[in-house]
Order: C-alpha cells, then sequence, then structure tokens
C-alpha cells in the first residue's frame, strides 16, 4: 500500500469496510419477574407508555429516502468541526483524502449509533422479562419496537446512503456487556437508560444541529424524540427505587457510573478511523488531547449529569469525577427543556416533510391540468 504526503493509505479510501458478520454472545442469568398487579399502575408512566404507544412511525414512511446524499460526504458536516480541521494532517490532504476523512469519521460514529441501538433493543427486552412492576413492562415493550426501527434506520442509511459500516468499538462493546450482564434490572436501566442513551442523545444532537444534509438531520431528529422518551422512562423507574436502596448499594451504583462516564468519555475518540485511513499514531494522541475533542466530550454528558443527580446518584464521588471532566456545571441543565426541544425539532421536521409533500402534490397537479 502506497501512502501519500497526508499519511493516508491509497488503496483505503475507496476500499469499502464492513462489520464482522460473527454474532456477539454475552452470557447473563436473570430473573423473569410477573407482577399480578395490574390495577396500581404509576400515573406518570403510564402516560408515558400511552405517549409511547401513540409516537410509533414507521421508518420508510416518515423518512424520505429518495434524497440523493453524498456518499463522500455523508450527513455534510462542515470541515470547521472534523477533529483534524486546521492541523498540519489537514491542510496537507488532498480534496480526495478530506472526503475520506469525513466518511470514515461519519461512517464510524453512526456505526456506533447502530450498534447501540441494538445494544438498547436487547437490554429494553430484557427489561421487560426483568423489572417487577407491570407499568414499566408496559412502557419498555413499546421501546422494544422503538429501538428495532432505530437499528433499522441507521442501518439502511449506512449501507444504502454511506456506503461503509465500522465494527463495533471496544468501549461501547465494554458497557453494552455490563448492561447485558449484569443480573439486577436497575443496572441495565442504569447502563443503558442513562448512561448509553444519555450520551447517544447529546450526540445525535449534534448531528441534528448541524449537518446540512436532510435525511441524515430528519433521522437523528426523529431518534432522538424516541430517545428522550427512553431517558425519561428510566428516570421514572430509578427515581422511585433508589430511595430504598442502602448507603453501600448506592455506592456500588455510582463506582459504576464514574467507570462508565470514563469510559463513555473516550468512547468517541475515533481512533479506529485515523488507523484505516493510515494515519500515524500521533493522530489519534493530537485528537484525545485538541481543545474541540475536549469541548465536544464535555457536551456528550449535558444529558447524563443532571439526570445522576436527579435520581439520587450523586454522591462525593460522582461529583469528583464529573469535576475533573469540567462537567459539574451541567447539574443545573434543565432537563425537562432539553426534552422538549427534542420534540420540537422532531415536530418541525414533520411539518417540513408534510409542505414538501404537499408541494410536490400540488405541482403534479397543475402539470396534469396543463397537458
Amino acid at each position: 500500500m502506497t501512502t501519500t504526503e497526508s499519511g493516508f493509505g491509497a488503496a483505503s479510501i475507496d476500499e469499502t469496510l464492513t462489520a464482522s458478520s460473527v454474532a456477539w454472545g454475552i452470557p447473563a442469568s436473570a430473573t423473569t419477574t410477573f407482577d399480578f398487579d395490574y390495577t396500581h399502575g404509576r400515573e406518570q408512566l403510564l402516560r408515558l407508555y400511552d405517549k409511547g404507544t401513540r409516537r410509533q412511525w414507521i421508518g420508510s414512511d416518515r423518512l424520505d429516502w429518495s434524497q440523493e446524499c453524498d456518499p463522500e460526504r455523508p450527513v455534510g458536516m462542515p470541515d470547521e468541526i472534523h477533529p483534524l480541521f486546521g492541523t498540519e494532517w489537514w491542510d496537507k490532504m488532498t480534496m480526495a483524502e478530506k472526503n475520506a476523512a469525513h466518511k470514515h469519521l461519519e461512517a464510524w460514529r453512526f456505526s456506533q449509533f447502530m450498534h447501540g441501538e441494538q445494544g438498547a433493543l436487547i437490554c429494553t427486552a430484557k427489561i421487560v422479562q426483568t423489572v417487577p412492576n407491570i407499568d414499566s413492562k408496559y412502557y419498555a415493550a413499546t421501546q422494544v419496537i422503538d429501538e428495532a426501527r432505530h437499528v433499522e434506520v441507521y442501518s439502511r442509511y449506512l449501507h444504502e446512503k454511506v456506503q461503509l459500516v465500522y465494527p463495533l468499538n471496544k468501549n461501547l462493546a465494554s458497557l453494552l456487556d455490563d448492561a447485558v450482564s449484569d443480573s439486577r434490572w436497575d443496572m441495565t436501566y442504569l447502563g443503558m437508560q442513562v448512561l448509553i442513551e444519555g450520551l447517544a442523545l447529546a450526540a445525535f444532537g449534534v448531528i441534528r444541529n448541524m449537518a446540512t444534509e436532510p435525511l441524515g438531520k430528519a433521522l437523528n431528529a426523529y431518534v432522538m424524540q424516541d430517545e428522550a422518551r427512553h431517558v425519561m422512562f428510566g428516570r421514572l423507574a430509578l427515581r422511585d427505587y433508589y430511595p430504598y436502596l442502602t448507603q453501600a448499594e448506592r455506592d456500588e451504583r455510582e463506582e459504576f457510573c464514574v467507570d462508565a462516564c470514563y469510559r463513555m468519555r473516550d468512547r468517541f475518540l475515533g481512533e479506529e478511523v485515523w488507523e484505516r485511513l493510515g494515519l500515524p499514531q500521533e493522530v489519534a494522541d493530537y485528537v484525545e488531547h485538541s481543545e474541540m475533542q475536549r469541548t465536544f466530550r464535555s457536551y456528550l454528558f449535558m444529558r447524563i449529569v443532571p439526570i445522576l443527580k436527579d435520581i439520587g446518584l450523586w454522591g462525593p464521588k460522582i461529583r469528583k469525577a464529573f469535576t475533573d471532566m469540567g462537567v459539574i456545571g451541567y447539574a443545573e441543565t434543565d432537563i425537562d427543556a432539553e426534552m422538549a426541544g427534542d420534540e420540537e425539532a422532531a415536530e418541525e421536521f414533520d411539518r417540513q416533510h408534510t409542505a414538501h409533500v404537499a408541494s410536490v402534490i400540488a405541482q403534479a397537479g397543475r402539470s396534469g391540468g396543463a397537458a
């Protein structure tokens, strides 16, 4: 393989990287719990269940898959927010190499979204099985359908539009292993509904707000609308449960959160991308310590910090970890306002889509009348 001046392996630019087709099995033990008290569901959870059933959508209908997407510049993110923008490596790249840097980064990012959504699908199915309350089982059943749809639409976007898929990142794999293998139902909630989904919401929001390619923007906006309900589900269930734990049990869960947050902070470094593009190790070192990446990684905790405070996991270890990460200020974030914003953004995409369809129909009618 030849290498250009910027450090790219020339053969890697157009080569398609596909995720491994080998299944991954996680041994796990859990107690299946039936709840025969069908009449005393919590009002907030039942309202959320009702909302979840009414907000189901079909990926092939709600998203306009006929929209063109440049596979060399999927999502249409500006150069300025690429982690390498303004560096010596970026300045030496040809346009084809810059396009490849964008394509591989977005393929890697969306691939982790897709794998994470499958993890959420599996975790939520486990929650239906293990959670002791019938109202939680009701809502979790609606989330199973949501997560299956998310896997479907991310897979379709990657395979049809981006035409490049990356394997599961090792840090995300580690978190999924923890969430699936632990036999305690609340640890599955904590790992998936609060930590992984909370982080994903922030990452989805960056794409929704900054991308210029319509399909990728809309896809993330619609997924975020669902995920906002999922995180609320975790908040409601754990906020009711954690006051009854012993201090030792809460300490154990706080330890888990601290460890998971450090791992999640390191999840979005993209080492696989730089390696795949043939760039030197110093690129990964630069990205890890760059000001832009630190800002981005801090933003990812905007939802997690206030949620952990809200559910009562706010001991000295968690506060110290968030202070060390520079994200303790997010503790005062109005998480309900953020969730309401996610709802409104999705509804705005729906209004735009409806107006576009009406315009196309009207145009077709005028053309038919003229004929």
